[in-house]
Formats: structure tokens, C-alpha cells, sequence
């Protein structure tokens, strides 16, 4: 029988052939992926926030201080939130058309994912358990204002619904520009995913109930086609990711 010896040289190319072949096989490994952030209803096409989902990947972020700024914004986007499902809430009881009330059950979770935040930093919660009532004096006047909107037809109450989502749209891409912590930034964008796809199914409802399309209110109109131009967004996202789809807003106004 012959013996082969392995000189240094050979010996040291095969352990690195060895090792480089572990480490492919270990990167090649599958690994539990993250659950979704933005999840869609199959029986409604309404998209939501998975608040246990979004709390795992908020954990990963260092709470840390903030500004006067970031504190007040989360006071007012929680409060912004509510008065989508206060306003959803209303126009369902005055037109029983399904939408309000399934897009009113997603913004449940959108104000209670501002609330998980406005817990991590132990900021007092501005929002009143009563539909209809504010702390924010902008935000009881903008309600009223929808709602009277709303309450002069389905047309007019379908096109109050896809305001409010542009209203959301435009302050989160705000306040998103205001915060350097990754936590805010995080559930702002999953929101503003939220909104974009609920703009979606009120300018799509408003079509198919009407006839007629929607002109949007607040977004410039490129921003606004961008949006209902491209299909349901899932998954959620992350800071620098899809949340940042969709433009930046005209301003505050028509």
C-alpha cells in the first residue's frame, strides 16, 4: 500500500477548501424570517399592523431621549390615527358601506401601534376614549369638517375617507423627516404604508360606486400616482425601505 504525505502547502489549501465549504453551506442554511409588520385581510383586502410583530422589531431599537419635537409628534400622530377610525366609524353609521368599517378596524391598530411607542417613553396618552372628541384643537375641527363632508353623500363621504389618508400620508412623511430614532421612524413608515394602501381602496371604491375619479387633495398629483398606480403593499417596511415610496406632499391645503 503507498502513503501519500501531505506537504504544508497542500495541506493548508485543503483546510481552506474545508472551511470555505462550511461556511457556504451555513449561509445557505434557511433562517426564520421576521412576520410581517403590514398584514392583508383575504376577506376584505383591508391591510392592518400586526402590533405583536411591530413590538418585536421596535425592542430592537434603543429607546433613548427625545426631542420636544419627536414627543409631540407622537401625541399628534396618535391622535391623527384615532380620528381616521372616528371618522371611518361615523360615515359607516351614515352609509353602511363596508370599507368604512373595515378600513375603521385597521386604524385600530394604527393608533394603538403610536400608543406602544407613547408607552416606551413614558409620554401621557392624548387620545380620549370617546368617537368624535380631541385634545388637539386642529384635530376636532378637521374631524368636523370630514364628517359634515361625509355626511352629504356617499360620493363626498368616500372622498372625506381618501383625504384623510393623504392627510396621514403627508404628516407622517413629516414627522418621519423630523426623528433620528429608528423605533418612530419604523412605525411611521409601516403606517404610511397602511395609509397608502387604504387610499387605494377608497379612490378604487369611489370608481367602482360612482363613476368618478378622485382628484387628490393634498398630495401633488405625481405622489398621488404613484401610489394607486402600483398594487397592495404587504410585508411592511423599514426605514430606507418601501415606506419611503409615494413622494412628498404639496402641503397642507387644496
Amino acid at each position: 500500500m503507498k502513503h501519500y504525505r501531505l506537504t504544508g502547502g497542500i495541506l493548508a489549501a485543503l483546510t481552506l477548501l474545508t472551511l470555505a465549504a462550511c461556511s457556504t453551506g451555513a449561509a445557505t442554511e434557511s433562517e426564520p424570517a421576521e412576520p410581517d409588520i403590514v398584514v392583508v385581510d383575504e376577506e376584505t383586502g383591508v391591510t392592518s399592523v400586526d402590533e405583536t410583530a411591530l413590538a418585536l422589531q421596535i425592542d430592537t431599537y434603543p429607546a433613548g431621549d427625545l426631542t420636544a419635537e419627536e414627543a409631540a409628534g407622537l401625541l399628534y400622530m396618535r391622535e391623527e390615527e384615532k380620528l381616521a377610525h372616528d371618522v371611518y366609524v361615523t360615515l359607516y353609521d351614515l352609509w353602511g358601506l363596508p370599507v368604512f368599517q373595515n378600513i375603521a378596524s385597521s386604524e385600530l391598530t394604527h393608533t394603538e401601534a403610536v400608543k406602544t411607542l407613547i408607552d416606551r417613553y413614558g409620554l401621557d396618552d392624548p387620545a380620549a376614549g370617546t368617537v368624535g372628541s380631541f385634545t388637539d384643537p386642529t384635530l376636532q375641527s378637521l374631524y368636523d369638517q370630514l364628517v359634515d363632508s361625509g355626511a352629504e353623500s356617499l360620493e363626498s363621504a368616500l372622498r372625506a375617507g381618501a383625504a384623510v389618508e393623504e392627510i396621514d400620508i403627508f404628516d407622517l412623511q413629516e414627522r418621519i423627516a423630523q426623528t433620528d430614532h429608528g423605533d418612530i421612524a419604523l412605525v411611521y413608515e409601516n403606517l404610511m404604508q397602511g395609509s397608502r394602501n387604504h387610499l387605494r381602496a377608497f379612490t378604487s371604491t369611489l370608481e367602482r360606486q360612482t363613476g368618478e375619479s378622485y382628484v387628490p387633495q393634498y398630495l401633488d398629483q405625481a405622489s398621488y400616482d404613484e401610489i394607486v398606480s402600483t398594487g397592495i403593499e404587504t410585508g411592511g417596511a423599514g426605514r430606507g425601505g418601501a415606506g419611503n415610496a409615494g413622494g412628498r406632499g404639496n402641503g397642507r391645503g387644496r
